[in-house]
């Protein structure tokens, strides 16, 4: 019986990645138990050894080495002793007793099964969630399973997935069987289990999925600097080129466009302007609201304003369909975006004004 016993824990090793020292121990835990509840031993008293490698089970006793024994659980004279435990231990000291009963395999085998098997559920939890804390804050991919009231669950192999309804791109379709990236963003630990949360609108999704498919963020040649997203609608990602002979706006487009409509076939066909950074803020400004052409960009420092101005016919793209492109372009900017017509700012402004509005719009041209 021991031999199979091993043979089980090696299989459980295999087949669910838990520790054999793990399940030894628990089988231990789960045996000393057995045995306190049989034999009405102090808890305290017990030690359960087991070997690894043949499954042999033994009993031991911690008991205290006295000249008279009153209470024979826990002590034991020192004429009791063996030769050589009278040469090593002296009254007062503390030795361990082999005590297996001869039916205690029986006895074990009825009453810790219960015991084993929820040890073995909390450990086989414990791998499953060190698993996935370690992909927090990543990219994994699931097959929905079930939904259910909105919340959709999505099945990772070993463990679920919840996907809640203010995470879901708005209009996107979910179905049973259905293959979705999802992005990890938080790791739960409960008594049932790890309960891992994922999301489809955050920005850091949109990210790792562009470190995915552009091989030079992947490198470090091209970085992502900032995220403005609508999910399901619109976003814009303005990234920068750490060597000048790369185009970082290229890179990510990819040849006739094929590495960013990998990205947006993936998020329900989301169009992704992707905005050349820039450490100059009226520059970056003027990038942000593409594609609409910026001819004049003035900063107001101390509210965080900047004032656009783009020509007469351009003034309903750089907006936007309700003001989404403005809305991006200041969220990825973090600065308040007022956009005029060229026309408009001209009535508004003195005649020095118009005269830089005019020197701006002749470089531009």
């Amino acid at each position: 019986m021991n031999g199979n016993l091993i043979k089980v824990l090696d299989e459980i090793e295999k087949e669910k990645g838990i520790s054999k020292d793990i399940l030894v121990e628990a089988l231990e835990s789960a045996l000393a138990s057995a045995y306190k509840k049989n034999y009405g031993a102090n808890m305290n008293n017990v030690e359960i050894k087991m070997c690894k490698d043949t499954g042999e089970i033994k009993v031991f006793n911690q008991k205290t080495i006295v000249n008279k024994v009153k209470n024979p659980l826990n002590e034991i004279s020192l004429d009791e002793l063996t030769v050589s435990d009278k040469d090593n231990y002296h009254v007062g000291d503390n030795i361990l007793i082999e005590t297996t009963p001869k039916e205690f395999g029986r006895i074990a085998a009825q009453t810790a099964k219960q015991v084993i098997v929820q040890k073995i559920r909390e450990a086989e939890r414990n791998v499953i969630y060190e698993k996935y804390i370690d992909k927090e804050r990543d990219i994994v991919t699931g097959v929905i399973q079930r939904i259910e009231q909105r919340n959709v669950v999505i099945d990772l192999g070993r463990t679920e997935a919840l996907l809640l309804p203010n995470e879901q791109i708005r209009n996107e379709e979910y179905y049973k069987g259905k293959r979705i990236k999802i992005y990890i963003i938080e790791v739960r630990k409960t008594s049932k289990g790890p309960k891992i949360f994922v999301s489809r609108t955050h920005p850091e999704l949109l990210k790792r999925l562009f470190e995915f498919e552009v091989p030079e963020i992947h490198e470090g040649l091209v970085e992502i600097k900032y995220i403005a997203r609508e999910a399901g609608k619109r976003t814009k990602v303005a990234v920068y080129s750490k060597d000048d002979r790369v185009d970082p706006v290229g890179a990510c487009i990819g040849d006739r466009g094929s590495r960013i409509k990998s990205i947006m076939l993936e998020l329900k066909d989301e169009k992704i302007d992707i905005i050349r950074w820039s450490d100059d803020e009226k520059v970056f400004i003027a990038n942000s609201l593409s594609p609409a052409k910026v001819i004049l960009v003035n900063l107001f420092e101390n509210d965080k304003t900047a004032t656009v101005v783009v020509p007469d016919q351009q003034l309903s793209l750089a907006i936007g369909k309700e003001g989404q492109n403005a809305r991006l372009a200041a969220k990825l900017t973090g600065w308040k975006v007022d956009i005029k017509s060229e026309s408009q700012y001209k009535e508004e402004n003195s005649k020095s004004d118009n005269n830089n509005l005019e020197e701006n719009t002749s470089k531009n041209k």
